[in-house]
């Protein structure tokens, strides 16, 4: 065979082995698509107990997938911490769950156990749910309802042995906040006390209602504000003394990361019936401590563990209380 006659051979043999190697490459690059495909939907449990080879199979015969990114199961922020489902890094969880008018609904569970009260240091256990439902009203407000539903177990302090448990005394509050964030973040509403005592010495027996404010910074990790309000009564037990409380929590929030933060939020309080100068009139509490934003499955939880000591306070008031509180968080998606 002449040179002239092989060289159409050769370039059609050529022709056919590059296109069996073409295609045995398309196939290969196929299987690997179809193989990660598997591997991110068994990440996300998506598979529905389809085995690798079943999905393989499946999809070589529907053609060439398009190739997708990874799917993980938990995306990480920037600094490595996890994320819910919603976009919200730990770290933005944090900071938002230190804002009282934040946009993000909360379901906390906060325990404080108030050791040392009364002759006999008798120990008074407050569980408090408190639920926090934000509302969008319009462009320029919102609407943050904070509801705090006691449930207390009462030592007769002049006692060793008795005492009562129970609901007290359900404190809504209504924060009207902008919309907009600026770098001071604000709130303000009527909050109330509502007669829901089921034993008259878990509640103060009065209707009461009076203002509340809201205020806030948030420079990088810190978050530093404070919530005030005061209430007067207005209706209910007139063998009771009126009510005329002020009330004032400042936080500050350090946030670290994966989660944690460091915080101190004391509750101090006056009851201005009670004469000045005499000691009885105020609580002022001194302390803080730790938490964390960790997960549930796929559930974002709040844990913190705080104690005080109340420097000043009444006769007989407890001197040390600790505070342990578990949230649920639902973030709103970003």
């Amino acid at each position: 065979m002449t040179i002239g006659r092989m060289l159409p051979t050769v370039f059609l043999l050529g022709a056919g082995l590059g296109s069996s190697l073409g295609a045995s490459s398309a196939s290969a690059q196929t299987q690997a698509i179809c193989k990660h495909e598997y591997a991110a939907k068994k990440a996300v449990g998506e598979t529905a107990g389809q085995s690798q080879a079943s999905y393989i199979k499946t999809c070589l015969s529907r053609g060439k997938p398009a190739p997708e990114p990874p799917i993980k199961p938990r995306a990480t922020g920037g600094d490595g911490e996890a994320e819910s489902g919603s976009g919200n890094s730990d770290a933005d969880l944090a900071k938002q769950l230190a804002n009282p008018v934040a946009s993000l609904i909360s379901v906390p569970f906060q325990n404080n156990i108030n050791f040392a009260s009364g002759p006999y240091g008798r120990v008074q256990n407050v569980l408090n749910v408190q639920p926090v439902i934000p509302m969008q009203l319009n462009d320029d407000w919102n609407l943050i309802t904070r509801v705090i539903v006691p449930i207390i177990d009462q030592p007769l302090i002049a006692t060793p042995s008795l005492g009562t448990s129970g609901f007290g005394d359900v404190n809504p509050t209504f924060f009207f906040s902008p919309a907009k964030v600026h770098k001071l973040i604000w709130g303000i509403g009527p909050t109330f006390s509502l007669r829901t005592e089921t034993n008259s010495s878990l509640g103060n027996g009065k209707w009461g209602a009076g203002p509340a404010l809201v205020a806030l910074v948030q420079p990088k990790q810190w978050t530093i504000g404070f919530l005030a309000n005061n209430i007067w009564s207005f209706a209910g037990d007139e063998n009771r003394p009126a009510v005329k409380a002020f009330l004032l929590q400042y936080f500050v929030n350090y946030n670290f990361k994966k989660g944690w933060y460091a915080t101190t939020s004391p509750i101090l309080t006056a009851s201005w019936n009670a004469p000045s100068g005499t000691g009885n009139q105020w609580v002022v509490p001194f302390g803080g401590g730790f938490g964390r934003i960790f997960r549930l499955g796929r559930q974002p939880v709040n844990g913190s563990l705080t104690a005080y000591y109340s420097a000043v306070r009444p006769d007989f008031y407890p001197a040390w209380s600790v505070r342990v509180q578990i949230a649920l968080l639902y973030p709103k998606p970003k």
